[in-house]
């Protein structure tokens, strides 16, 4: 496990997982939500793209994010694995009302209603898109589909540095 995706919903863990896994695996830790701002207001999704390409040009990673559209075509063909949070609507939501409370949160207060109808609406229409994309650029990469807390530790607790 060199090169690993992690895909979810708003508030399902994406960016706490992905810490995690990088520091187990000694793996660079690509967060698509950090690299996006300054290329949002002006909506260059080339200059974004031509930054995602930059940041996953290594041999090892972990890139936490979905933005399927945008970057799977950079981000999956060299994946060797995929891990889906699939915790529940409400889960999410709490999450993501929570970590507004968190210090050095990048998240805006003000986005928090926007960020619910996501994820009200994620399994009917964002899902649906995201796994297509995934299948059309990753078909090879094995998928882990983690739901709960006790299944992210367990996973976590099993991944082996890169190095091992």
């Amino acid at each position: 496990m060199n090169r690993v995706v992690i895909l979810g919903c708003a508030g399902s863990g994406k960016t706490t997982l992905a810490r995690r896994l990088a520091e187990r695996i000694t793996a660079p830790l690509i967060c698509l939500d950090e690299i996006w701002p300054p290329y949002q207001a002006t909506n260059d999704v080339q200059a974004f793209r031509e930054a995602v390409i930059e940041a996953h040009a290594t041999d090892t990673w972990v890139s936490d994010g979905n933005f399927a559209l945008a970057t799977f075509d950079i981000r999956l063909p060299s994946a060797d694995r995929v891990i889906w949070l699939d915790r529940s609507g409400p889960s999410c939501a709490w999450r993501a009302t929570t970590r507004l409370l968190q210090p050095g949160e990048h998240h805006r207060p003000r986005d928090l209603l926007k960020v619910l109808r996501f994820i009200r609406s994620f399994d009917r229409i964002n899902r649906p898109r995201i796994e297509t994309a995934r299948i059309e650029h990753g078909p090879h990469a094995p998928v882990v589909r983690l739901r709960n807390d006790r299944e992210i530790a367990d996973f976590l607790r099993a991944a082996a540095p890169i190095s091992a």
